[in-house]
């Protein structure tokens, strides 16, 4: 029953920091939505901005393509694509400058070989694997604890990778757009107002990241202190 009882708080836990994600989600949806309908003085599209930043670092050996879905928009280190969605290919707004210009950053540290990159791509196939069996072994753990009191561990240690690699990813995201607004700012591509609302949308792009990694961590440190604390009993 107690195990039960601790199953609920957990979920009760993950709807609350689900309704945060939520939040910040939409608030990043509405910025978005307005920056786009704020246009950039060179009138330059998210691709040509994209193709712009690239161009400028010398890296000729990244595309940039179209994708589809709202804000689908990332970079593929794999095959060397900088995807864009539609609005942000096809815009010429303070919205599509910010986000290609983010992605490229993304080209830039993978062109430079920025560490927190490098090791992010490393961990990815084990993270995919712990992120799969997470809630699988996490649902056992509660129904066996008792019989299987190591599956909690087994939990645990899944948990701690998956928030491990959310904890990496915040330094390369921000990195990423920090990257971008230095292009941005230095190359004119967005000035005065255009530069401020491109570091606005940026900001909340990155609070979801932050949401994220928060949500991990507080996950992993109820179930790490659910461990102890029933060891002890």
């Amino acid at each position: 029953m107690i195990m039960n009882a601790d199953y609920m708080i957990f979920n009760i836990l993950a709807l609350a920091m689900s309704g945060v994600g939520w939040i910040i989600s939409n608030k990043l949806k509405s910025k978005f939505q307005h920056y786009s309908q704020v246009g950039l003085r060179s009138n330059a599209s998210g691709k040509e901005i994209a193709e712009n930043m690239l161009k400028y670092y010398g890296i000729h050996d990244v595309r940039v393509l179209e994708s589809q879905g709202f804000l689908s928009d990332h970079y593929n280190p794999l095959d060397k694509t900088v995807n864009l969605s539609s609005d942000v290919y096809h815009g010429r707004s303070v919205a599509s400058a910010a986000v290609a210009s983010h992605e490229c950053g993304h080209a830039v540290q993978h062109d430079t070989a920025y560490a927190m990159l490098q090791l992010r791509s490393k961990i990815v196939p084990v993270v995919k694997v712990a992120s799969m069996a997470q809630q699988f072994l996490l649902m056992l753990a509660f129904m066996l604890a008792n019989t299987f009191p190591s599956l909690l561990l087994i939990t645990i240690i899944a948990f701690m990778i998956t928030t491990i690699f959310s904890l990496i990813t915040l330094p390369v995201e921000f990195d990423a757009s920090r990257r971008a607004l230095v292009w941005l700012d230095s190359t004119g591509s967005t000035q005065g107002a255009e530069h401020e609302g491109a570091k606005d949308a940026l900001k909340w792009a990155a609070m979801t990241y932050v949401v994220a990694a928060l949500s991990s961590l507080v996950m992993l440190i109820f179930l790490i202190l659910r461990y102890t604390t029933g060891n002890r009993d």
